[in-house]
């Protein structure tokens, strides 16, 4: 795989003064571009070892009792920079629970833990580039960066790709939420156009009657369509 520069209208930049971590954290000079040898040409390969007991429903993963919350439906695609199905990779997901409390000691929130949401789960794309997961809508919470900063309801991924140059860690938002336009993180993305393609879209065909609302994400992992990195 050739080496190509990053598409600048896509990914946010290191410093972004309005997300205040970031000023403490982004190097002070410019990054220096190095080839691509073998560890950046290469991945690790996964099989269905890694998975888990409830690895794809993060609302019965706890003995005793389901999640508590509005049950969604998560699915969709994991692409590469021309379109093409990227299938057998890892899927990694995590987030807070319906209160908006992470399960997790330095989450110190004051909202209720769910003793039966932990909050992570993994797939495996199949042959496809598809994966689905079914948990529950995270709620918004604090999070200090500005004077009444809240979060937006965001799902993490992180998916590992073929090579490590299409390693990829970003968020999953959910369409009309009032938040996004205040929110640092979202908005440090540099264009529209990029920014929507962090935004999920309701699919009435992945709804469940009377179960689950279903949400479509399609990951791209390289090139000007791709999905921008979004992180905390």
């Amino acid at each position: 795989m050739k080496l190509r520069k990053l598409p600048s209208d896509v990914h946010p930049p290191l410093l972004s003064p309005a997300y205040t971590s970031t000023v403490e954290r982004a190097p002070r000079q410019r990054p220096i571009p190095l080839p691509a040898g073998a560890t950046e040409l290469s991945a690790p390969r996964f099989d269905g070892t890694v998975l888990y007991p409830g690895h794809d429903d993060l609302t019965k993963q706890v003995a005793g009792g389901e999640a508590a919350g509005q049950r969604i439906i998560v699915t969709g695609r994991i692409l590469d920079e021309n379109g093409d199905p990227v299938p057998n990779t890892l899927v990694e997901v995590w987030q807070c629970n319906a209160a908006g409390r992470y399960h997790h000691d330095k989450d110190n929130h004051d909202a209720p833990l769910d003793p039966y949401f932990r909050g992570a789960g993994r797939l495996l794309t199949d042959a496809g580039g598809q994966y689905r997961f079914t948990t529950i809508k995270p709620g918004a919470y604090p999070w200090r960066n500005h004077s009444n900063a809240w979060r937006p309801a965001h799902i993490h991924f992180s998916v590992f790709g073929r090579t490590m140059l299409e390693r990829l860690i970003t968020q999953m938002y959910f369409p009309d939420d009032p938040l996004l336009g205040y929110d640092p993180i979202f908005n440090s993305v540099p264009t529209e156009r990029a920014r929507e393609r962090l935004i999920s879209h309701f699919d009435l065909g992945v709804t469940q009657p009377e179960w689950a609302l279903g949400f479509h994400f399609d990951i791209v992992l390289r090139g000007q369509e791709a999905t921008p990195a979004n992180d905390e």
